[in-house]
């Protein structure tokens, strides 16, 4: 079930890079940290439950745990019909009884605290799903909540403006600028008004590829989810609005997973499969 990608995790992370490098300063160091996992194509309303699903690959969970079972799960609390998830309570709870996981739920977004709290949980390889309005070509946009969809995070692409050390930090043998965590490092370490710019490292159930989006961007398509589509509520499926709708379910959601009993010492977060 699902799929890894055809290729090495970070030639594709690069090829992005690459693909968008005039976007990024030639003034800063640039540091690449994920830890890649599988793609699921969604069938039907699935995204919340399929971005669980590839999530649940960093939750170190003691046997593999199918779609489909993430799916019955969901249906027998009663927190959808379709597959659609428009609660935030729902999914973390959802997520702890189906990976015995520890999951948290922010609010307000991805900007103040929040932020170095998202930043610190992907660089230690952990989960982070974030539900944002999806663009026609799945990136974050503005449609008041009508086309709420889920993403699973899993790396950060950081633009520093300070000198990274070589024994923590590799150069990309291909892309100047470019850099990786060094085999061996415990981890990423850099003083925090040293981040100029940050992008997130994302899959959804649409597409096999990891997308690169501006961090700034997924907040603000983040805390916009207001009303449930109208197209949707005509379409004459029944779907399952917590009390409040979605702008309660969804407006600001952060969810934060990791495994239950995480291990006393981290290995680095990789590029590759």
């Amino acid at each position: 079930e699902g799929q890894l990608q055809p290729r090495n995790v970070r030639e594709e992370l690069k090829a992005l890079f690459q693909n968008r490098s005039d976007s990024f300063s030639k003034e800063l160091n640039w540091l690449l940290i994920n830890k890649p996992v599988p793609s699921l194509i969604q069938d039907g309303p699935q995204c919340g439950l399929v971005a669980l699903w590839m999530a649940g690959h960093l939750l170190d969970a003691p046997e593999a745990v199918s779609l489909e079972k993430i799916v019955n799960c969901a249906v027998e609390n009663n927190y959808t019909v379709q597959g659609e998830m428009f609660s935030g309570d729902n999914m973390v709870n959802l997520a702890k009884e189906v990976f015995t996981c520890h999951g948290e739920l922010l609010t307000d977004g991805l900007m103040g605290s929040n932020r170095s709290r998202i930043l610190s949980h992907l660089k230690a390889g952990y989960p982070v799903l974030i539900p944002y309005d999806e663009d026609f070509n799945h990136e974050p946009c503005l449609r008041k909540g009508h086309r709420a969809h889920w993403a699973v995070l899993t790396g950060v692409l950081l633009g520093l403006k300070c000198k990274l050390l070589e024994d923590v930090y590799e150069k990309d043998r291909d892309i100047p600028g470019l850099h990786h965590l060094a085999g061996g490092a415990a981890g990423a370490s850099y003083p925090e008004d040293c981040v100029v710019e940050i992008y997130l490292l994302a899959k959804q159930g649409k597409s096999l590829k990891y997308q690169l989006w501006e961090y700034e961007r997924v907040h603000q398509s983040n805390v916009q989810l207001a009303e449930f589509s109208p197209k949707r509520g005509n379409d004459g499926t029944a779907y399952i609005v917590p009390d409040g709708g979605v702008k309660l379910g969804l407006c600001g959601v952060v969810i934060l997973l990791q495994p239950l009993f995480p291990a006393s010492k981290l290995t680095a977060p990789t590029t590759n499969n």
